[in-house]
């Protein structure tokens, strides 16, 4: 199972995720940002802004120079850096507070850390532009890989998905793994599952739902959903009016788990985060945490067929094979069985497709590493105790007088 992440370190600076939810203050220096494009393009208002977010309990600064907004039109290089850097370099002098760029492109990212930045915060995950990977890892910065499906000109065009959960998830992996073999350290890596970039309102709704299986996957995990247009949505409500539905997806981002939140609102943001922390850890303790449910009652899921691509030959990485999956979770399910609610139990048809869609998208050399991966995708339901999960190759010895060759791992929250 991937170990749940304790540290983020930014250069010289770290932050303790485990311990509590960071809040990300947004400082927009562009005319045209969706929420407050050209309030703080003024070297004074940006000053200013950014020490009421300090003053409000932001714990990083996020500047970004060009709008991500739907539609919006790419901005030129010489032209970010005018409007990013002098912000910057007045920040690091006037505002005790760690900063981020939020940039796609190389050179800026290079120009604002030299300016005194300790993370990069890259929308395209890497892809925009490839020097930034080079940048990011000799400076040891922070890096925020985001999601984002195309790019922001087009992202709204009717984006689609198989599995929204399952697609951004494996994607946020192989590129979270790519920039590790490329020189970015693991403990400097966080990842977005990019609210509003290329999704429906269903889409943004199934990835909050559904926050623990991005948590899973051993990364710390920011959640970006203030003033987003999915708000507008599902409540038709216009900019102005997004703070309250800002805060309700901000709580239930912290509740599941988020290490960080992006928002544009800190001092009321800041509070719902420390009062969901308050609710969701009361009473809590070691034990609490980590004692299994008494019994032995388990939800068990056997023979689950799934073809995928993943074997240490590269026949097997190219044409795939047959793969069948044993699973079991163990809970209490005394409160299911005296409520009759499916709420109160493991939903085994959820979990099957989420599983499925590990073992037919994600790829591993070994089965090994496969069962940790679904081993992790089981824990990350907070009542599960406890997972056996068998991983067998129906066809890794055809024609050797063996049924099948299998591993068996269990694992422990």
């Amino acid at each position: 199972m991937r170990a749940l992440p304790e540290v983020w370190r930014c250069r010289d600076l770290t932050f303790r995720v485990s311990e509590r939810t960071h809040v990300v203050g947004i400082l927009n220096v562009t005319p045209d940002s969706f929420s407050d494009g050209g309030r703080y393009a003024n070297l004074d208002a940006a000053v200013s802004r950014a020490a009421e977010m300090a003053a409000g309990g932001a714990d990083i600064i996020d500047v970004g120079g060009e709008s991500t907004r739907p539609g919006a039109q790419p901005v030129a290089e010489a032209e970010e850096l005018q409007r990013v850097i002098p912000v910057i370099e007045a920040l690091v002098r006037e505002v005790s507070v760690p900063i981020s760029v939020d940039t796609t492109k190389a050179a800026v990212a290079e120009a604002a850390l030299e300016a005194g930045a300790v993370i990069v915060n890259d929308v395209t995950a890497l892809r925009g532009d490839r020097h930034m990977v080079e940048v990011v890892a000799k400076s040891k910065a922070g890096l925020v890989l985001m999601h984002m499906l195309g790019e922001p000109r087009t992202m709204q065009k009717e984006p689609r998905y198989g599995d929204v959960v399952a697609e951004v998830s494996a994607s946020l992996l192989a590129w979270a793994k790519g920039a590790e073999a490329s020189g970015v350290e693991h403990e400097r890596i966080v990842i977005d599952p990019g609210i509003g970039f290329g999704k429906t309102l269903e889409h943004n709704l199934l990835l909050l739902r559904n926050l623990a299986s991005l948590t899973a996957l051993g990364y710390p995990v920011l959640v970006g959903p203030s003033r987003k247009s999915f708000i507008h949505a599902a409540l038709g409500l216009p900019i102005g009016e997004r703070l309250e539905a800002t805060a309700g997806a901000v709580a239930w981002s912290v509740a599941q788990g988020a290490h960080l939140v992006r928002v544009h609102d800190v001092t009321e943001m800041v509070r719902v985060v420390r009062m969901t922390e308050a609710i969701r850890d009361a009473g809590a303790s070691f034990e609490d945490e980590f004692e299994p449910p008494p019994g032995r009652d388990k939800v068990i899921i056997r023979g689950l067929r799934v073809f995928g691509y993943h074997g240490v030959h590269p026949h097997e990485q190219e044409r795939g094979q047959d793969f069948v999956i044993d699973l079991e979770a163990h809970l209490d399910l005394r409160p299911a069985g005296r409520g009759d609610d499916l709420d109160e139990t493991l939903d085994y048809s959820d979990l099957s497709r989420r599983v499925s869609a590990i073992v037919a998208s994600e790829r591993f050399n070994l089965i090994e590493a496969l069962a940790e991966r679904l081993a992790a995708e089981v824990l990350a339901d907070p009542r599960v105790a406890r997972t056996v999960v068998r991983v067998a190759k129906p066809a890794a010895l055809a024609g050797r007088n063996v049924d099948a060759v299998l591993v068996e791992i269990e694992r422990e929250r």
